[in-house]
């Protein structure tokens, strides 16, 4: 892995980080910390959780290490309490209560740990009528408006997969919630417990729409605004070979040089179009028919290194290869995994991919000896555990 050296490995190089192993936004949440130089130890149980993901094709487990512990044991408690003990930051993404009743909630770990920045990541909070109910990402943002954002005024919203709400609105806001909490922590002196819902963060980041309604700049339905591919200089068109071309030229200078470099200037009424919303139609017509006569790949090129604003809809699998996501280094591939490199980028104190995923049980020797816990290496019942 890249960055294996001594030395910092990122801003958060020093902090200490205990993570309950888990699904979805808090170990994305975890991996950010650790990507910025934490020190996280993931705590896996036996069994453990998971979607079926190997191990180690787990990228959300990188640049951490493991140690295998069994909660519903007083040993495993116990251990888990001593590391919180040790820790900077507490991460756990249990429904609530949970914690408690495993007898490792903030007010036992803020107990052996008065400075400690407990992080809890759920869906719907720590309170509220459906506080204890079960979810997914689809139906949190579904209830904050921001599914009802995407798709066709005349179809039905689609999920833009898990990444607006678990990993936007959730993990997201549970690290910036934990980096404030530690500064107030070493500023004040105690600690706090962070209460991350996907609810809170996905509605949050809806603040400028609803400004923008309030102005009555925004209309509340799909497809009818500048932002939700209502305006025909702001989507998606496909292309001769079945591939999409992305638009996205809002400001009338860069509109100019997208009409010029799309061949559609000269046609009859396109400019006067563009600021006339009953004949956003027309104009998406005329868009949509100049671009099925070229594949994606002659429009990649037409548009390259232009201020027109266009860009071509890229595959998972496609996206690396982008010259410019290339040039950036946006992806690696240690051991052969591609994955997002860190980010962002630090002038001073750089992120780095130090550690291939995590192996449950795998590091207990060496967290023990770092983190002054001889005891936690008898508590390793892994098959990466040596004898």
């Amino acid at each position: 892995m890249a960055g294996t050296g001594h030395g910092p490995h990122g801003p958060l190089t020093g902090v200490r980080v205990v993570e309950l192993a888990g699904i979805g936004p808090a170990p994305f949440a975890a991996m950010l910390l650790a990507d910025l130089g934490a020190d996280v130890v993931r705590v896996d149980r036996p069994g453990g959780p998971g979607l079926g993901v190997e191990p180690r094709y787990d990228i959300t487990n990188r640049n951490k290490r493991s140690v295998l512990v069994d909660l519903k044991t007083e040993a495993g408690r116990e251990a888990v309490l001593q590391l919180a003990a040790r820790a900077d930051v507490f991460v756990e993404g249990y429904r609530p209560g949970v914690a408690e009743r495993l007898g490792v909630g903030p007010e036992d770990a803020l107990a052996r740990n008065p400075r400690l920045v407990y992080g809890r990541m759920t869906g719907w909070g720590q309170d509220g009528p459906l506080a204890a109910t079960a979810g997914h990402d689809i139906g949190y943002i579904a209830v904050t408006g921001a599914l009802g954002l995407t798709g066709p005024p005349d179809g039905p919203p689609y999920a833009p997969a898990n990444l607006l709400g678990d990993y936007a609105g959730g993990s997201l806001y549970l690290v910036v919630g934990v980096l404030a909490a530690l500064h107030h922590a070493r500023a004040a002196g105690t600690g706090q417990v962070v209460d991350a819902a996907i609810v809170d963060g996905t509605a949050h980041l809806t603040a400028m729409l609803h400004a923008m309604t309030a102005a009555g700049g925004w209309q509340d339905r799909r497809g009818a605004n500048l932002l939700d591919g209502g305006a025909p200089f702001y989507g998606t068109y496909e292309t001769a070979d079945g591939e999409y071309m992305a638009v996205g030229a809002l400001e009338t200078r860069f509109h100019a040089e997208f009409a010029r470099l799309l061949g559609i200037e000269d046609v009859e009424g396109v400019a006067d179009a563009r600021s006339d919303t009953a004949r956003w139609g027309e104009l998406r017509a005329a868009i949509a028919a100049r671009f099925r006569q070229r594949t994606r790949a002659e429009w990649t090129e037409v548009f390259a290194g232009t201020d027109a604003c266009v860009a071509p809809v890229l595959s998972l699998r496609e996206a690396p290869r982008h010259p410019h996501l290339a040039a950036r280094g946006t992806f690696a591939a240690p051991g052969g995994i591609t994955q997002p490199a860190p980010a962002p980028r630090f002038s001073a104190t750089p992120g780095t991919l130090r550690r291939p995923p995590a192996q449950p049980g795998a590091d207990a020797a060496e967290v023990a000896r770092d983190w002054g816990l001889p005891g936690l290496r008898q508590l390793q019942k892994g098959p990466h555990d040596e004898a």
